[in-house]
């Protein structure tokens, strides 16, 4: 039992905490509604399972070989990070649906393979859950860590459709916009800069 309950802790500290993926949820809760963010909450969520899967059936050991893989990752990953940024912090006040660029299922997903702080919580979550020749334990985390995601996402999307009663003109929600935007970028940067020093 307490397997599980080192398995449930380890997925909730690492999907509820903030991170890129949970500021542009949050972002698209407040400009769309949690109706509208679910699609980029279930790409993000199948996004992060397929890479932990991904990696603790075996690319783990690529990663092992080729350390430099995850420095190429996170300046890809910031670059994308930065992109997303200004799409949220260029949107525009408005909360018109057909002409904003709401945070898609697909983007949902390729944020999480290029997310940094994903590859990190899935090879640690690997190396904490798995056993040699059984992957039991292993896909049992896995299955865990899913449920976990999916609740821990949803709810930062639900937050940000809440956060809208503060959010009633379009002054607040264009500032709102620009300071989650901004967040993103300066979180990308802060990656390239530990990256490059």
């Amino acid at each position: 039992m307490s397997l599980f309950f080192a398995m449930f802790s380890f997925a909730l500290a690492m999907s509820i905490s903030p991170g890129p993926v949970n500021m542009i949820i949050l972002s698209s809760g407040a400009n769309y509604g949690i109706r509208k963010t679910f699609s980029f909450v279930s790409g993000a969520t199948i996004g992060l399972t397929l890479l932990l899967l991904f990696i603790g059936l075996g690319f783990d050991k690529v990663i092992n070989l080729y350390p430099d893989f995850l420095k190429y990752l996170e300046v890809a990953g910031s670059l994308f990070i930065i992109y997303m940024g200004y799409l949220i912090a260029s949107s525009k006040p408005e909360l018109d649906i057909q002409k904003q660029k709401q945070p898609t299922f697909i983007q949902g997903f390729l944020l999480q393979w290029l997310n940094p702080k994903a590859w990190i919580a899935c090879v640690a979550g690997v190396s904490l859950f798995s056993e040699p020749n059984n992957n039991q334990v292993f896909l049992t985390f896995s299955s865990i860590y899913f449920i976990v995601c999916y609740l821990s996402l949803f709810s930062w999307s639900i937050l940000g459709d809440k956060v809208t009663l503060f959010l009633s003109n379009e002054f607040r929600l264009k500032a709102f916009n620009i300071a989650m935007g901004c967040l993103l970028i300066i979180t990308a940067c802060f990656l390239l800069y530990t990256q490059f020093s």
